[in-house]
């Protein structure tokens, strides 16, 4: 699921590509898509673009006369930008928005079709807001209260939109890894000093990775949107050496995704228990880093 750093970067190019321009027109692919009636589809057309914002990891254009488009891309949905009045893509595409100078492609790859699409008026649009905190600009106090509201793992905690906004399974990882606290630790549990670090870490982490997205893309269009990029620490480097200290990157498999880290930077050396694997191996589990090497 594209996190804060790609979804600054897609805000970054649709405020130069639609902002100030109208919407000439809106063709939907794939019906299930749009999650909404009244006002319909057709309503937009021909109203300028005013405002290219973020709700958590939703995309909100506000267009004149205080009308929203909104969408979530979940898991694999992505944006591209084509020539004007460009076809929309048989096997993964959803819908497109036409602008006078180009036209902007929603597409999903994969069998499941996650991604949604609202139109509303701006009275409705908290309702699509999650409300987590924004995790670049909080201060530290407003940090430590949106963290400690409910009593998490930290992995799950930084991920929760009602708590923060923006962060997934890749950028968790990447934070937990630079505050160098485990991801299994309860956020009510969390030291004053130990909360700091990971605010810190946080908006450090987010920061590092909009700004290389940045340089990388220039003015071109984000096209490479992945949860996995060359230069990450730990998340997707199962088994790899960490960057600190050298000691081989552990992983905890999920149903739906999984956590990294590094035993030795971030737990003590203690190796997490995979609850399927080390189920299996039950006796065997290593659970030092030193019984890995």
């Amino acid at each position: 699921m594209p996190e804060l750093p790609d979804l600054t970067l897609y805000l970054d190019a649709l405020r130069t590509r639609t902002v100030g321009q109208p919407v000439r027109d809106v063709r939907i692919a794939a019906p299930a898509l749009l999650k909404t009636f009244d006002p319909p589809i057709e309503s937009v057309c021909d109203r300028l673009v005013v405002e290219v914002r973020l709700l958590g990891k939703k995309i909100a254009w506000g267009l004149e006369g205080n009308l929203w488009i909104v969408m979530h891309l979940m898991v694999a949905g992505r944006l591209h930008w084509r020539n004007a009045g460009a076809s929309v893509p048989n096997k993964t595409g959803l819908a497109a928005f036409d602008f006078p100078h180009g036209s902007l492609i929603l597409t999903e790859s994969g069998a499941r079709r996650l991604a949604r699409l609202w139109i509303v008026k701006s009275p409705e649009l908290r309702t699509l807001d999650p409300g987590g905190l924004d995790p670049l600009t909080s201060t530290l106090p407003d940090f430590v209260l949106a963290l400690q509201r409910e009593n998490h793992t930290l992995k799950r905690a930084l991920t929760l939109p009602h708590l923060l906004s923006g962060i997934g399974n890749a950028y968790s990882d990447e934070i937990l890894h630079r505050a160098q606290l485990s991801p299994c630790q309860l956020t009510q549990n969390l030291s004053a000093e130990e909360l700091a670090r990971l605010h810190a870490a946080t908006a450090q982490t987010l920061r590092h990775w909009i700004s290389s997205l940045r340089e990388m893309t220039g003015d071109d269009w984000p096209e490479k949107v992945t949860a996995f990029r060359s230069g990450m620490a730990v998340h997707g480097r199962f088994g790899k050496p960490c960057p600190i200290c050298k000691s081989p990157i552990q992983r905890i498999v999920r149903t739906t995704n999984e956590v990294n880290y590094c035993a030795t930077c971030q737990t003590g050396g203690k190796v997490l228990a995979d609850r399927s694997l080390s189920r299996l191996l039950q006796k065997d589990w290593p659970s030092r880093i030193e019984d890995w090497e």
